[in-house]
């Protein structure tokens, strides 16, 4: 067993995080996760309307025993989502930890904290981290430019953003970005993080609700087969690459704006990959560690088998290196 300081803060086996991630954290992943000891997260957003929240989490709760959280990403709109109304479908349920993402959470965190709620937010700076903590998050996951989603604008890989971040913060910090297996939690930790935070290696398993053509996509592709959109924007984002991320860049790239692609990136088209298996349909979020997945298995085995494996290389070939 890896015991860490961010398995006693968010009651959890072992440090091991999947992130909030749109269409995909519902109560199948999510109770997998929990039942294999790590730390899943529900998204919020996922369901239309916070009383389809309160009913995820209680299928959630059906599947499994052990704790898990709801992702609340909080993202500028002209017709925002009533956030606040999440939020308290998120108090009423009894969830216990929560991860915000996006803007500064400062306006929820004294809700949460008043009903015992543990809160980890999402960064991509050490600078946003260090306001996060300034504010009384309870930890903090900080995005390496090796991330699916949005990585920032600094691209600072994880080599050198985690101990960055480490050095400055007094609150569990887990690392995230380009994760998939026992020798990347190792290093983690070897870089002062607490565990690691993992979306597309979560994708690839049979849990996760997601077509069996993306599943077997991202076991063909490689740590090159992503694309940086929005770029020109100041807003981007890493996906899968494909025609469609490729058009959108190419676009860009040109001179575009962002209603010249945004039929091209509507979430409607994304969803539709994970649904239908058509890879070319719109964009879906992968990260660099496609390069490091060549399997699909179950949650259970993908846990067990990253604990199994960073156990056996600090008890043994880093400990032989030390002798």
């Amino acid at each position: 067993m890896l015991k860490t300081r961010f398995c006693e803060t968010f009651g959890v086996e072992h440090p091991i995080v999947q992130g909030g991630m749109q269409w995909v954290g519902t109560a199948e992943l999510v109770s997998a996760v929990a039942n294999a000891g790590a730390l899943g997260f529900l998204t919020a957003l996922t369901q239309p309307t916070p009383e389809a929240l309160v009913r995820e989490i209680a299928r959630c709760r059906e599947m499994t025993d052990r704790p898990f959280g709801v992702n609340l990403t909080i993202l500028p709109s002209i017709t925002p989502p009533p956030y606040d109304e999440y939020r308290r479908a998120i108090v009423e349920s009894g969830v216990r930890v929560v991860e915000t993402a996006g803007a500064n959470p400062r306006e929820h965190l004294p809700e949460f904290h008043a009903h015992g709620i543990k809160v980890l937010h999402k960064c991509t700076s050490v600078r946003h981290a260090v306001k996060a903590e300034a504010i009384g998050v309870d930890g903090v996951s900080i995005d390496g430019f090796e991330c699916a989603g949005h990585p920032g604008e600094d691209d600072i890989p994880g080599l050198v953003l985690i101990p960055a971040a480490v050095r400055r913060l007094s609150i569990p910090v887990i690392a995230s970005g380009g994760f998939a297996d026992g020798r990347g939690l190792v290093a983690a930790l070897a870089l002062g993080a607490e565990g690691i935070n993992m979306g597309t290696r979560f994708l690839c398993t049979r849990e996760a609700p997601v077509h069996q053509r993306v599943k077997e996509q991202i076991v063909a592709n490689s740590e090159l087969d992503t694309e940086l959109i929005f770029r020109p924007l100041r807003n981007t984002a890493r996906v899968a690459g494909n025609a469609v991320s490729r058009k959108v860049v190419e676009i860009l790239d040109e001179g575009g704006e962002f209603p010249d692609v945004r039929d091209l990136v509507a979430g409607v088209r994304g969803r539709k990959v994970f649904e239908d298996g058509d890879l070319d349909a719109g964009i879906w979020s992968a990260g660099l560690a496609q390069g490091l997945i060549d399997d699909i298995p179950t949650v259970r085995e993908l846990v067990d088998r990253i604990v199994a494996e960073a156990r056996e290389l600090i008890t043994g070939r880093l400990a032989a290196v030390c002798r």
